[in-house]
């Protein structure tokens, strides 16, 4: 059971990784019909976003330490096969992003090119897969 302090973050959590989602989808949109301004916006709004995240998804797991999936061995094997990727990458994208981010506020475009083909469809697959595991963990198998 998590504190009543705590209850919160879980939706927190999975929302900024949503909106981080859609800012990723936003701004890629605005690249590609060479609209700039609004990918550079969208494109920090989705860092700020990211970083939120993370320093909520920190406090929490510190002071509440893991949690564990309270679904069957059927849905424990899925819930493995979507978590072990998105940490992973998670891990992954934190310096993809800084690098990128950098390269592209310093108008290096073609090497912020070179490495945003990258950095963009796994930052999206970790932010997406945030918020299903969030729903796998507190919505579908909840622990009260």
């Amino acid at each position: 059971m998590i504190a009543e302090q705590y209850a919160y973050f879980p939706a927190l959590i999975a929302s900024l990784n949503g909106v981080s989602a859609i800012l990723l989808a936003v701004g890629r949109y605005m690249i590609a019909r060479g609209r700039m301004v609004a990918h550079r916006a969208c494109m920090i709004a989705a860092v700020v976003s990211s970083a939120l995240f993370l320093a909520c998804y920190l406090y929490f797991h510190y002071h509440v330490g893991d949690i564990r999936f309270l679904g069957d061995h059927f849905w424990h094997v899925i819930y493995l096969i979507v978590l072990i990727p998105h940490v992973t990458l998670a891990i992954v994208i934190v310096p993809m992003v800084i690098i990128t981010l950098s390269r592209g506020l310093r108008a290096q475009y073609g090497r912020h090119r070179a490495i945003a083909r990258w950095t963009w469809p796994l930052w999206m697959y970790v932010s997406v897969t945030g918020v299903i595991v969030y729903f796998m963990l507190y919505q579908w198998f909840p622990h009260s």
